[in-house]
């Protein structure tokens, strides 16, 4: 049972505990004992405030937030804060990865009154949900010219009392601008090649030639732009720095700081513009993404340790954010743990000291792994927060070439020191306190990792990571895709909040990528179900695009649709690319034209700011000509047809899109699909078919030539 609380019961010490009690988020269990009387979002909530005529105080964050933490240290703690509270306010916390929808309203609203945002988010609505004043994370006193949380909460009830009329008529403003906003779709402008081109230029401004990466600090890493880039690269190879942003930016991550190089996967970002230092949670939507742009750098340039890279994040998927029950795939990993001394500091977990690294490793191991790994006496890890002072954070400065020269050492004899010394030093670290895991399961995120990973078996020709994508797909689309409907969480048994337009799209492009390494097909015919149930829930016929929600939710006071493609792409640009490879597998011109659909409602931002929607001009990029359809006429697992398999895993083919006509999907598809009649085997060998809009080539039984059919199309 959870306690209510009420400003009169609280005593300095006293455990307490509030409604999240009955939560599953973490991020809302990390606050069932705080002394402020948290709701969850919903109508018990609402009704209270409305009964009462008292505002709302909202608060937004995420369980892996450090400046969430710090302002429950600081403020949420407090019982005297938590009295004024109390007393004042309805207040609710909300999880904004369970809850995007709720975060993007309120976001928006943040960003256009203050021109920033971010989380932990704090904004205060009416007691009909409509906002008045927001802001970010605001420290416990006034400090620095900036308003302390206890004022701010003084400030707000005063203003609430004296003219509660104002603040009524300003949030009605507020909600009828960004419904306007919502509404108005602006003029769609022709996109050509040159629009293509012309957001690489862009990119090529923004990046950063000293260090690689786009704009100055903090640095993330943005994987659509990386897919972007490689893939006008492989249209324009004349535009030779395209490849090179990539290769520079990809090859200095895994070097720096932002990559853990003793057990695998990368951090959020980096704080500084060196890839350095990094904030250090780990998030399941940056491994995914990552995973993928180093495996499709692979397979167009021939750098070293690329591929290694990716096997490394997918080594620390499966061993630490994969849950060993389902095989489903956790959110997050903290940036905070427990330090030496007892408190909780951000990268604890993760940095060592010079003399740690020579007590363990002893001569002359430590003097070679410190120079390699750029460990100094003193540290070299700067930090805003001085948590880091003294400490290292592993980065290579170095070649292993110049290393071994320096120590006398053989190329194999350095490899093996430095691998048996990461070994020794990742077991020191496993003894110490992790970082919280937010273990719940998010849909969208587990689309990404499915297609990670069904990307890396496919490239890789390896079947483990083709096991854990299956495994993964079984048992999301077992038990949260019921009777139609898709949920977006799953956590502790529980299965809850009907999905998003990014669950549906995300989900529905890892199962395309996994039917294309597995040629099982229940998964491509469960990408289109997915496909048909987002196109009902979401599609705007009049305007063009997608919404980001269904509208069944009368809490979520717009109907908005996501036009930036950050750390994670958008739910536009994903269904983009989803159904224009839907629609040329599986001859769907209604897939296509909604495709088409989505790219024209955000075309005129595609021409004015092009960095906003990388993911999107990948799903323009392979609308342009149409994606080239492949079709093999072959048994699976026939020897023939996988050396026409095994060409395509070879090259680089982004605009390709494949379809195995084996006798079991000639059974299934062969009805609706027509053309798998004229298409079958050659003198009895497995025989490919490359097409675009259906004007096919000669069908080929020669993996080299199939592989020049399939390679993109070059612009002149």
């Amino acid at each position: 049972m959870y306690k209510r609380h009420t400003s009169t019961k609280y005593t300095k010490g006293k455990m307490h505990t509030n409604r999240l009690a009955r939560e599953k988020s973490p991020y809302l269990l990390q606050h069932q004992h705080n002394p402020v009387d948290w709701y969850p979002w919903g109508e018990e909530a609402f009704a209270r405030a409305r009964a009462e005529d008292k505002p709302i105080f909202l608060s937004i964050g995420y369980s892996t937030c450090h400046w969430c933490h710090v302002m429950e240290r600081e403020s949420f703690e407090s019982e005297a804060v938590a009295a004024r509270m109390n007393e004042g306010f309805i207040n609710i916390k909300v999880d904004r990865e369970e809850r995007p929808d709720v975060d993007q309203i309120y976001m928006a609203f943040v960003q256009a009154t203050t021109g920033g945002g971010g989380w932990p988010m704090s904004v205060f609505l009416t007691p009909e949900l409509k906002p008045f004043f927001g802001g970010t994370y605001f420290p416990p006193e006034d400090r620095h010219g900036r308003r302390g949380f206890g004022s701010l909460l003084e400030f707000i009830s005063k203003t609430w009392r004296e003219r509660r009329a104002d603040l009524a008529k300003s949030g009605d403003s507020v909600v009828r601008a960004l419904q306007q906003q919502a509404a108005d779709a602006p003029r769609p402008e022709l996109l050509d090649r040159a629009s293509l081109r012309a957001g690489f230029e862009v990119f090529r401004k923004s990046f950063d030639r000293k260090h690689s990466g786009f704009g100055g600090a903090p640095k993330f890493p943005r994987p659509s732009v990386l897919r972007f880039l490689l893939r006008w690269y492989a249209r324009a190879p004349v535009d030779a720095d395209a490849g090179h942003m990539v290769v520079a930016t990809l090859g200095d991550m895994a070097r720096g700081g932002i990559h853990d190089h003793l057990g695998g996967g990368f951090h959020r970002y980096s704080v500084d513009a060196e890839w350095h230092v990094p904030h250090f949670e780990k998030m399941l939507y940056d491994e995914a993404q990552l995973a993928v742009a180093y495996l499709e750098c692979s397979r167009i340039f021939s750098e070293p340790g690329v591929v290694e890279v990716a096997r490394g994040i997918f080594r620390y998927v499966l061993r630490d954010l994969c849950d060993a029950q389902t095989g489903a795939f956790f959110s997050a990993e903290d940036a905070d743990s427990l330090a030496a001394d007892g408190t909780k500091k951000e990268g604890a977990f993760y940095v060592f000291t010079r003399r740690a690294i020579e007590e363990l490793l002893g001569e002359p191991a430590a003097n070679i792994f410190c120079r390699y790994y750029a460990i100094e006496d003193d540290g070299n890890a700067d930090d805003p927060h001085g948590e880091l002072t003294g400490q290292n954070v592993l980065h290579r400065v170095g070649s292993l070439e110049a290393t071994a020269k320096e120590a006398g050492k053989s190329l194999d004899e350095m490899d093996k020191l430095l691998a048996d010394s990461r070994d020794k030093l990742l077991a020191l670290r496993n003894t110490r306190p992790r970082p919280h895991l937010d273990d719940k399961v998010l849909v969208a995120w587990n689309g990404l990792m499915i297609s990670a990973l069904a990307v890396g078996a496919r490239m890789l020709a390896d079947q483990e990571l083709l096991a854990a994508a299956v495994r993964a797909a079984t048992f999301i689309t077992e038990r949260l895709w019921k009777e139609g409907v898709l949920y977006r969480r799953y956590r502790d048994g529980d299965v809850a909040i009907p999905g998003y337009l990014d669950d549906y799209a995300m989900l529905a492009a890892g199962l395309i990528d996994l039917y294309e390494a597995s040629f099982d097909l229940r998964w491509l015919l469960l990408a289109e179900q997915l496909s048909d149930k987002m196109i009902a829930l979401f599609s705007d016929a009049e305007g063009g695009g997608f919404f980001t929600t269904s509208g069944a939710d009368p809490s979520v006071l717009v109907r908005m649709k996501d036009d930036y493609d950050g750390a994670e792409p958008a739910g536009n640009s994903v269904a983009a690319v989803v159904l224009a490879r839907l629609g040329a597998i599986l001859d769907r011109g209604d897939f296509l034209r909604l495709a088409n659909s989505a790219v024209r409602l955000v075309s005129s931002r595609i021409k004015e700011t092009p960095h906003a929607l990388p993911e999107m001009m990948v799903a323009f990029d392979l609308l342009l000509d149409g994606p080239t359809q492949i079709v093999i006429a072959g048994e699976k697992d026939a020897p023939d047809t996988r050396a026409l398999l095994d060409a395509l895993r070879a090259g680089y083919t982004p605009r390709a899109v494949l379809l195995l006509a084996d006798a079991a999907t000639r059974a299934t598809l062969g009805p609706r699909l027509r053309h798998l009649k004229e298409m079958v085997s050659v003198e009895g060998k497995a025989t490919a078919y490359v097409c675009q809009g259906w004007a096919c080539e000669r069908p080929t039984t020669n993996p080299a030539d199939l592989l020049k059919l399939a390679a993109p199309r070059l612009d002149k």
